[in-house]
C-alpha cells in the first residue's frame, strides 16, 4: 500500500511542477498579446526557460539531500517556496516584467527544483523491476504498482496536469476571471495536491548517514565514462530544441490565422498525447531497452519539428500535436533510465539505485533548457513579424544531432555489456 501511496504522491508533485512547465505556452501567448505586450518573444521565453532550468539543475543538490536522508525536508521546503511564489505571481502587475520573472522564473523554479528529482528518486525504493516503467509512470502521470501481480492503475500526473492547466488557464486568462484569479486557481489546486503528497510519501530504505559501510560512488569512473557523456551530450542537444513547440505552438497557430479556440487547445492536445507517450514507450523500454525505444522517438521528434511548417490549418495542428506529444514524451521519460543504465553497480542508483548519474544529467541538460527557447524567441521575431523557419530549423537540427550522439552512446554501451537489449 505504501508503494502505491508514494507513487501517487510523486504523480501529484509532477502534476504541479512538470505540468506547469509544459503549459508555459499558454503564458507565452498571453504575455505576448496582453500582460507583457511590447516585450519580444525572447524576453518572455526567458521566464519559462529559467523556471525549467532551475527544475532540472536543482536535481543535483536535491539528489544529494535526498541521499543523505532529507527527503521530507526537500519536498516540504520545495512545496512552501513553490506555493509562495505562485501566489506572488498572481499579484504581479501588467507590464512589470521583473515581478513576473522573479515569481514565476526564479521562485517557482527553485521550488520545482527541490521537488522534482526526489519525487522520482523515491519510487526506486519500491521498484526493483520495471524501473523504466516506474519512473516513466510518475513522469507521465500514470501510477504503476505491482503488488506481485503486475497490476497497473492509471492516475493523472504531469501530462494530465499540463492538459488541465493549459485548458483552465487559457479560459480563465481570457475570460471574466482574468490573470490574477487564473493563477490563484492553479495555486489552490497545487496547494491541495502538494499538501497531500507531503503527507502520503515515505522513504523505505536507510539514508547514507544510516549506512556507515556504504560503498562510495566512484566519481572518477563516472567522469571518464565516454558513453555516458555522449548520452549527456545527446540529451543536451535534444532538449535544446525539444521544448520549442511546447512554448510556441499556440503562438504559431494564432499567427497563421487560426482561431483562438484552436490555439487554446493546441497545447492541451499535445500534452494529452504526451501522456501516452510517457507510458507506452516506457513499458516497451523495459522489454527491449530504453535506448532502443528512445532513439527512434528522438529521430521522429526532430523530423516532426521541421514538419511543423505544415501545421497551418486545423487538421495539421491536431495531427502535429498528437504525433509530437507522443514521441517527444517518449524521449523525455526514457532519458532517465537510459542515463541510469550506464551505472556499473547498484550503489550508484537511488539509495539502492543511487541517482548520481541522473542528477548529473539533469544538471547539464538544464543549461540547454535555459537557452533553447530564448534562442528560438530571438530568431522568430523580426520587427514585430514572425519568421518561423528560423526557430523550427534550429530546433529540428539540434534534436537530430542529439539523436546521432545517442546512437553513438548506445553503441559504446552495447559493446560494454555485450547485448543489444539497451
Amino acid at each position: 500500500m505504501q508503494a502505491w501511496l508514494t507513487v501517487l504522491g510523486g504523480s501529484m508533485i509532477l502534476f504541479c511542477t512538470f505540468g506547469t512547465v509544459q503549459s508555459f505556452g499558454v503564458y507565452q501567448a498571453y504575455y505576448s498579446s496582453n500582460y507583457l505586450f511590447g516585450y519580444v518573444s525572447s524576453d518572455i521565453s526567458w521566464i519559462g526557460s529559467v523556471q525549467t532550468f532551475l527544475l532540472f539543475a536543482g536535481g543535483l543538490p536535491a539528489g544529494k539531500l535526498f541521499d543523505e536522508g532529507y527527503f521530507h525536508h526537500c519536498i516540504g521546503a520545495g512545496s512552501l517556496i513553490y506555493l509562495f511564489s505562485i501566489f506572488m505571481l498572481s499579484l504581479a502587475k501588467p507590464h512589470q516584467y521583473y515581478q513576473i520573472f522573479l515569481a514565476q522564473g526564479i521562485g517557482m523554479g527553485i521550488g520545482m527544483g527541490l521537488l522534482f528529482l526526489p519525487a522520482i528518486s523515491v519510487t526506486s525504493h519500491y521498484f526493483r523491476k520495471r524501473r523504466a516503467a516506474a519512473m516513466g509512470v510518475v513522469l507521465s502521470g500514470k501510477l504503476l504498482t505491482h503488488f506481485h501481480i503486475h497490476r497497473a492503475d492509471l492516475l493523472a500526473g504531469s501530462s494530465l496536469g499540463a492538459v488541465i492547466y493549459s485548458i483552465m488557464l487559457n479560459n480563465l486568462f481570457n475570460g471574466s476571471a482574468g490573470f490574477a484569479w487564473g493563477v490563484r486557481a492553479a495555486g489552490f489546486i497545487d496547494l491541495g495536491l502538494l499538501v497531500t503528497a507531503n503527507l502520503v510519501m515515505k522513504t523505505r530504505l536507510p539514508s547514507r548517514r544510516e549506512r556507515p559501510n556504504a560503498k562510495p560512488v566512484d566519481m572518477k569512473a563516472i567522469m571518464s565514462d565516454l558513453g555516458y557523456w555522449l548520452c549527456i551530450i545527446g540529451a543536451t542537444l535534444t532538449f535544446w530544441g525539444l521544448f520549442v513547440p511546447f512554448f510556441y505552438l499556440q503562438v504559431f497557430s494564432e499567427s497563421h490565422g487560426l482561431s483562438k479556440t484552436i490555439g487554446f487547445y493546441a497545447i492541451p492536445i499535445m500534452n494529452a498525447s504526451s501522456l501516452f507517450g510517457r507510458t507506452i514507450p516506457n513499458f516497451l523500454g523495459d522489454v527491449i531497452g530504453p535506448f532502443n525505444v528512445m532513439i527512434p522517438c528522438t529521430v521522429i521528434s526532430g523530423g516532426l519539428i521541421f514538419l511543423m511548417f505544415a501545421a497551418t490549418n486545423l487538421g495539421g495542428t491536431i495531427a502535429f500535436g498528437i504525433l509530437y506529444g507522443f514521441f517527444s514524451g517518449g524521449f523525455i521519460s526514457l532519458i532517465t533510465p537510459a542515463a541510469a543504465s550506464f551505472s556499473r553497480d547498484l550503489n550508484e542508483i537511488g539509495q539502492v539505485f543511487k541517482l548520481i548519474r541522473i542528477g548529473i544529467t539533469s544538471f547539464v541538460i538544464a543549461f540547454a533548457l535555459l537557452t533553447g527557447n530564448p534562442i528560438a524567441g530571438a530568431v522568430v521575431e523580426v520587427n514585430g513579424h514572425y519568421i518561423w523557419y528560423k526557430p523550427l530549423v534550429f530546433a529540428s537540427v539540434v534534436v537530430l544531432a542529439g539523436a546521432v550522439c545517442l546512437i553513438a552512446s548506445r553503441s559504446i554501451l552495447s559493446k560494454r555489456k555485450g547485448t543489444n537489449r539497451l
